[in-house]
């Protein structure tokens, strides 16, 4: 159960984690086949059961180390109780150029009267031409349609909640998703944060109709101090974007722009490193030179001066006024490296300073890990990892404790 009393605050990486957003696999995943899975962003068609047994033992994982799990289906139930979120989920999931105005009117009509359950349901798993409602009247969009064709497209990616909103001290950011599978997400997390009770009173650092910017590329290097890879999903744009609005708040003095390969394997910058204590990071081996940063920090006046590239490395130990930023390489040759690389090696999720939640079937990058005295906490992902993501990615912290 999740403590609605204590508001969500997230000023790192690695701080004790206390709560967290998380989406159990649902009939989402099982709308995926070989004709879509590509569209919907999926390497292959997930076996759910497992997938969804896998997920029950990462949460579990977390609650065992005193994380509050909050579920999103739960979280968007429960929202959707509230009237005005009900009319604007309804809204969200119609499309009048997809379904054309008679057909969108039906819909409309017929979402508005299920109760708050069915239309979360519609909203995360879609809906079919075949589980529309009849209607009287000929339809073109319907009749050329085919009936498995989807009239609501599903969200399968939602099981990845960093990527559609993060915390960034005491407010949040709702990602503008740059891939066209994606940008539905945004409405579902934006009617969580604006009507769940825990969220309510949440100020926005970041809105879901601005510049393209995704989680998985923003990085809580340190107190006051972002890094935001710009690469495939996150543009310049964005991430200047986001820089003036942290800078505007009060929440951030740096933010690092990292530019990242525009690729699947690097799709955001949580594929290429995360940290794993709060002077560590694990990173892919090919990155640990070739990464660089451009550091912008605000002028004073409203404005941001941005200086650089320098080396990543040196840019966040420079920002974070330390030393150096000690780095775990994944996998100790080039082969392993890019294989647990593939396999979301990189992507781990701290639950305290030292110690982490990662795929057990990273056995090198586990073992490189261990050595270097973090602790590691092995989940199964089999399933789970189809969508390229990891346990970073699948986790959105609503609360850690500060860093001491």
């Amino acid at each position: 159960m999740i403590d609605e009393t204590t508001p969500p605050r997230v000023d790192s990486e690695v701080g004790p984690l206390r709560a967290v957003l998380l989406h159990r696999p649902g009939n989402e995943l099982k709308r995926l086949t070989p004709r879509n899975n590509d569209q919907l962003l999926f390497d292959s068609i997930p076996w759910v059961d497992r997938a969804q047994a896998e997920h029950d033992a990462f949460a579990e994982v977390l609650r065992s180390r005193g994380v509050d799990v909050l579920l999103l289906a739960d979280a968007l139930r429960t929202a959707l109780e509230d009237d005005r979120a009900h009319a604007a989920g309804v809204h969200a999931a119609v499309d009048d150029r997809r379904l054309g105005g008679d057909l969108a009117d039906s819909l409309r009509s017929h979402l508005s009267g299920v109760d708050a359950a069915g239309l979360a349901e519609v909203l995360m798993a879609g809906m079919t031409f075949e589980e529309l409602p009849s209607a009287e009247g000929a339809s073109l969009v319907r009749m050329m349609n085919h009936p498995h064709d989807f009239a609501v497209d599903p969200l399968p990616n939602l099981l990845f909640t960093r990527d559609s909103s993060v915390w960034i001290g005491d407010r949040v950011a709702v990602s503008s998703l740059n891939m066209p599978a994606r940008r539905r997400e945004t409405a579902v997390l934006d009617l969580i944060y604006a009507y769940h009770p825990q969220f309510r009173h949440a100020a926005r650092a970041y809105g879901a109709h601005s510049a393209p910017i995704e989680g998985g590329d923003v990085m809580l290097l340190a107190p006051g101090v972002l890094a935001i890879g710009v690469g495939e999903r996150t543009t310049a744009a964005g991430a200047e974007s986001l820089a003036r609005s942290v800078f505007a708040d009060g929440i951030a003095h740096t933010v690092l722009a990292v530019p990242i390969e525009q690729s699947r394997a690097t799709m955001h910058l949580d594929t290429v490193c995360t940290m794993v204590d709060a002077d560590a990071v694990v990173m892919y081996p090919l990155a640990r030179d070739s990464l660089t940063a451009f550091t912008l920090r605000p002028t004073g006046d409203g404005g941001v001066k941005v200086a650089g590239p320098a080396p990543f490395l040196v840019a966040a130990a420079e920002a974070m006024e330390i030393d150096r930023l000690r780095v775990i390489d994944t996998g100790l040759d080039p082969v392993t490296a890019e294989r647990e690389q593939w396999d979301d090696g990189n992507n781990t999720l701290a639950l305290a300073p030292g110690v982490v939640v990662g795929y057990e079937r990273n056995v090198e990058t586990n073992e490189r890990l261990e050595a270097a005295g973090i602790e590691v906490l092995p989940i199964a992902g089999s399933e789970l990892g189809s969508g390229r993501g990891g346990p970073r990615c699948m986790s959105c912290p609503i609360r850690r404790e500060p860093l001491r």
